[in-house]
């Protein structure tokens, strides 16, 4: 089975509030309105007081939103772009993010992904904003990790209403309890963007063990390039990415044979091997034996 995995410069001086970085063109009006949103009006309701992320990089969308969700009692933070979102989502540690999907530099897809593979920020629910939302762009969202999708131009009561459902079905932020880390793996609860980097580019590999994406597309699905996604994995793994893939599709294949009973070619195909005879040279090179052999052994399924 064959697929794919489905810029503009942070441009904020050092000396400014980080929530607070806009576009040039509209940075002033924008900074205005974000420091006075929150207190437009008095803070009643189920929003009252909700921190919520907006990152979006059309200042015209991030204008409506700030109104609107300044209305209803939140305190609104904006970000312009992929990786202003994810930097943004570390330091405020929002209740709710609504994300763009296209946008320059790294896209909606790639910051969720990033935001979902770090432990600080992994149970923010994301709700993703399009202009467009496809049946294969909302599969692609929600396996990133949003939660919904919200369409372009906006139905406010519509915005209200889906906020309401997700923050019911939610956890606070700040008392959701991560993930336990994995003893043996070093870079599980890294919060280094070593460990981000590699979490959330290891998730997509192993979803699909079967397709070897280019390194630069990879790369390109978690908001970085190919040097420094490589340079991630030799820190956590030990290995780069294609040594790293290589032995999870091995540790995936022995583990089909000693507890399926799928044949041989099948348990290839699904590794990412076109042929039996390429797997089990593959194979028998890192176990020391073939996928024949390993299952006719006594207890290698321990």
């Amino acid at each position: 089975m064959q697929g794919t995995f489905a810029g503009r410069k942070n441009i904020c001086s050092q000396g400014e509030l980080p929530w607070l970085c806009h576009n040039a063109r509209t940075a002033s009006h924008e900074r205005m309105r974000a420091m006075t949103a929150p207190l437009s009006r008095p803070a009643i309701g189920p929003f009252s007081g909700l921190r919520v992320l907006v990152v979006d990089d059309c200042a015209e969308d991030r204008m409506l939103l700030m109104d609107f969700l300044g209305g209803q009692g939140c305190r609104v933070y904006i970000a312009v772009d992929g990786h202003d979102g994810y930097r943004k989502a570390q330091l405020v540690v929002p209740d709710l993010v609504l994300m763009d999907v296209t946008m320059p530099s790294c896209d909606g897809l790639a910051a969720c992904r990033l935001i979902k593979a770090d432990q600080s920020t992994r149970n923010i629910p994301l709700i993703f904003l399009s202009a467009a939302v496809l049946p294969a762009e909302r599969v692609a969202g929600l396996a990133a990790g949003a939660v919904d999708y919200v369409t372009k131009p906006f139905d406010f009561e519509e915005v209200r209403l889906r906020l309401l459902v997700h923050l019911r079905n939610s956890l606070p932020v700040a008392a959701a309890a991560p993930a336990p880390a994995v003893a043996s793996d070093a870079a599980q609860a890294s919060p280094t963007l070593d460990g981000v980097l590699f979490r959330a580019a290891r998730k997509m590999l192993s979803e699909r063990l079967d397709y070897t994406p280019e390194l630069d597309e990879l790369a390109h699905a978690v908001g970085t390039n190919a040097r420094r996604l490589n340079l991630a994995f030799r820190r956590c793994a030990g290995a780069t990415v294609f040594e790293f893939l290589r032995e999870e599709r091995m540790r995936e294949a022995r583990r089909l044979l000693c507890e399926t009973g799928l044949d041989v070619q099948a348990i290839a195909q699904s590794v990412g091997y076109g042929n039996r005879g390429n797997f089990s040279t593959a194979f028998r090179e890192r176990f020391g034996m073939s996928p024949s052999a390993l299952r006719h052994t006594p207890g290698a399924d321990g």
